[in-house]
Formats: C-alpha cells, structure tokens, sequence
C-alpha cells in the first residue's frame, strides 16, 4: 500500500512539473491594419501579421507585412510580463517592438514607419 502512495506520489509531481514547463512555452498572433505616423498616409491600406513565441522569459518573433518579407525579432520578458526591442528594416531603418504577455493581457506594437497594433490571440 505504500509503495503504491508513493508510485501515485511520483506520478502526480511529474506530472505537475511536466505541466509547468508546458504553461511557459506559449504562441501568440495577430493580423491586422496599420494606422498612420507623421509623414505617412497609406498605412491603413498595409496588411500586417505578427507571431510571437515566448518560452519562459525569452520572446522570439517575426511580422510581415502583405507582400514583403518577413521580419524577425527577439526580446526578454520583464518581471511585470512587458517586452521592448528594436527589429531592423531594410537600409538601415528599424521598427521599435514592444508588448505585453501577461495574465492580464496579450498586445504587441511595432512602431516604425506605420504603427501596428493589437491583441496578441493564443495559437
């Protein structure tokens, strides 16, 4: 009888940690419109899909915009769930990458030549 405690013991914190580790990888995406920055007028025409990854505390991302290539970034999650990185962009420029994964809330926000923005759904 004992040894059948402990066997129902071992089983249940296995499964427990297997289940914790499980809760820290999760996929998130978004696909929506741009919204206008100074000095631009066709963002709410561009098309852009975001997909995030976070595992633990490391975020792994990439976007693209309809009809051009894909980006890639990476970011570290903060004690509070927020993330900020830059993402480059062809000749030089780059687009500021920030957002939140959290119990709270899933956002992400690229900001650059267009603002793209919005929530993050579980994939």
């Amino acid at each position: 009888m004992a040894m059948q405690k402990l066997i129902a013991g071992g089983t249940a914190a296995a499964l427990l940690i297997a289940g914790a580790a499980a809760a820290q990888s999760a996929a998130y995406t978004w696909t929506g419109m741009g919204t206008n920055v100074a000095g631009s007028a066709k963002c709410a025409t561009y098309k852009m899909t975001i997909d995030v990854t976070v595992d633990g505390k490391a975020v792994k991302g990439s976007f693209q915009q309809q009809g051009r290539e894909q980006r890639h970034f990476e970011a570290i999650l903060n004690d509070k769930g927020l993330f900020k990185t830059k993402a480059k962009l062809d000749a030089g420029g780059s687009m500021d990458v920030t957002g939140a994964i959290s119990e709270k809330e899933n956002r992400v926000l690229l900001d650059g030549y267009c603002k793209f923005e919005g929530k993050l759904t579980k994939k």
